[in-house]
C-alpha cells in the first residue's frame, strides 16, 4: 500500500505518468470498437423489456415442490407467451408474462392452479396494462433526456462548453456499452435499471468534474508561459488524478460485485440483476471514460483553438532551440539547460543582503580587503627606530 501511495504522490507531482492524451487515438479505437459491439447486439437481440414497460402479469405462487423448468412450461402453454420464472426465497415462485393481455389473467391463474395443484385463491395476480407500461418507459427517456439538458448546462456554466461536449459524448458512450451489454446478457430491463443508469451516469460525471477541475486549475494563464501544451498540461490532470479514480472505482465495484455474483448469481435473488449488472458496468464504463475519453477529446478540441495552436508553436520552437544548443539535459557551465529556458516563466529569485560573518554562511569569490592609506609611509624596513 506504501508503495501504491508512493505512486500516486508521484503521479500528482509530474514525476512519473503515462501519455493518455498521446495515444488517444488508441482508446478512441477501443471504445469505437465497443460501442459498435453493443449497437450490433442492441439491433438484433434488443432488450429484454420487464412488464413495467410493455405490460403483462406477475403470478406469485406459495411455496410449492414445482420447480423453475415445469412452472415456464405451465405458463407457456396457459398464455401462449414466453414466462420468466424466478425461485423466492420463501419457497414460492414468481412467474412473469410479459405483452400479455390483461383480461386472459383470470383464465391463466385458473390453469396455472390446476397444473401446479394450487388453489386458486393462493395465487396472486399483479396486472401492468400495456398503455400504463408504455407510458412508464416514456417517461424514462423524458428522465434521462433533461438529465442530459442539465448536465450539458452546468458543465458549459461550471467550465465550458468544450468540457461540456466531452462530458456528453462520454456518458453517451457509456449509456450504450450498458444497454448493449443488457441487450446481449439477456437480463429483463425494469425501473431498477433504469435507476442503476442514472445512477452510473452521476458517478461518471464526478469522475470527469475531478479530472476537469484539476485541469482548469493547472491551465490558468497556459499561453503566458513556453513549456507546456495544453495536451500535456491535461496529460498532467489525468495521471494526478489516476490513482484517486483508480481507488474509489475499485471501492465502489466490490459491494456492486457482491449484488450481482454473489446475490444474483450463486444465492439465485434475480431481483437484485436488474440494477446491480447496470451499476456494475456502468461504474467500469464510467472510470474508463473519464480517462480515455473525456479529457483527451477536450485535449483535441481545445488545440483547434488559434490562441493554443500559437503556443504549441512556441513550444516547439524553444524546444527545437535547446536542441540546436545541444543542452536539453542537465545543463553545462555558461550552457542552457531546460529549467533555465523557462527561466522568464519561473518566479524571479529572491535577492537579499549578504549573511554577516559568524552565521554560518559563506560567499563565493574572493574578498578584497582595502588598504590603509599612510600603511608603512616612511618605514622602509617596517620597524621602529
Amino acid at each position: 500500500m506504501s508503495k501504491l501511495g508512493n505512486l500516486g504522490a508521484r503521479l500528482h507531482r509530474g514525476e512519473v505518468g503515462y501519455d493518455f492524451v498521446g495515444h488517444r487515438k488508441i482508446w478512441y479505437g477501443v471504445s469505437i470498437l465497443i460501442t459498435i459491439t453493443a449497437i450490433v447486439g442492441l439491433a438484433v437481440r434488443g432488450l429484454n423489456m420487464g412488464i413495467d414497460f410493455q405490460g403483462g402479469a406477475v403470478f406469485t405462487t406459495p411455496k410449492t415442490s414445482v420447480s423453475v423448468s415445469q412452472a415456464e412450461t405451465y405458463a407457456e402453454e396457459a398464455a401462449g407467451h414466453e414466462a420468466v420464472v424466478q425461485k423466492l426465497g420463501t419457497g414460492g415462485l414468481r412467474i412473469q408474462v410479459a405483452g400479455l393481455d390483461t383480461s386472459k389473467s383470470d383464465e391463466i391463474k385458473a390453469a396455472l392452479a390446476k397444473d401446479m395443484k394450487i388453489d386458486t385463491e393462493n395465487i396472486n395476480a399483479d396486472l401492468v396494462g400495456p398503455s400504463w407500461g408504455e407510458q412508464i418507459a416514456n417517461k424514462a427517456w423524458e428522465g434521462l433526456a433533461i438529465f442530459m439538458v442539465l448536465v450539458v448546462i452546468y458543465l458549459a456554466i461550471a467550465f465550458e462548453w468544450r468540457m461540456a461536449v466531452a462530458a456528453l459524448v462520454a456518458l453517451i458512450h457509456d449509456i450504450t456499452i450498458t444497454t448493449g451489454i443488457y441487450a446481449l446478457v439477456g437480463f429483463e430491463v425494469t425501473p431498477g435499471t433504469v435507476i442503476g443508469l442514472l445512477t452510473i451516469l452521476g458517478y461518471s460525471l464526478y469522475d470527469t468534474v475531478v479530472v476537469f477541475d484539476s485541469l482548469k486549475e493547472q491551465t490558468k494563464d497556459l499561453t503566458k508561459q513556453t513549456r507546456w501544451t495544453y495536451s500535456e498540461v491535461a496529460n498532467r490532470s489525468i495521471n494526478g488524478t489516476l490513482v484517486r479514480s483508480i481507488n474509489t472505482t475499485v471501492v465502489a465495484l466490490l459491494p456492486v460485485a457482491g449484488l450481482l455474483f454473489i446475490g444474483g448469481g450463486f444465492l439465485g435473488a434475480g431481483t437484485l440483476n436488474d440494477i446491480s449488472l447496470s451499476l456494475f458496468v456502468g461504474l467500469a464504463a464510467g472510470a474508463y471514460s473519464s480517462i480515455f475519453i473525456a479529457t483527451p477529446l477536450v485535449a483535441d478540441l481545445k488545440e483547434r483553438e488559434p490562441a493554443m495552436r500559437a503556443l504549441a508553436k512556441r513550444v516547439r520552437a524553444k524546444r527545437a532551440q535547446a536542441a540546436d544548443d545541444g543542452h536539453t539535459g542537465a545543463g553545462s557551465e555558461g550552457g542552457y539547460s531546460e529549467d533555465s529556458a523557462d527561466s522568464e516563466d519561473a518566479a524571479p529569485a529572491v535577492v537579499g543582503p549578504r549573511p554577516r560573518s559568524g552565521t554560518g554562511a559563506t560567499s563565493s569569490g574572493p574578498r578584497t580587503q582595502p588598504s590603509s592609506r599612510n600603511r608603512g609611509r616612511g618605514r622602509p624596513s617596517g620597524k621602529r627606530r
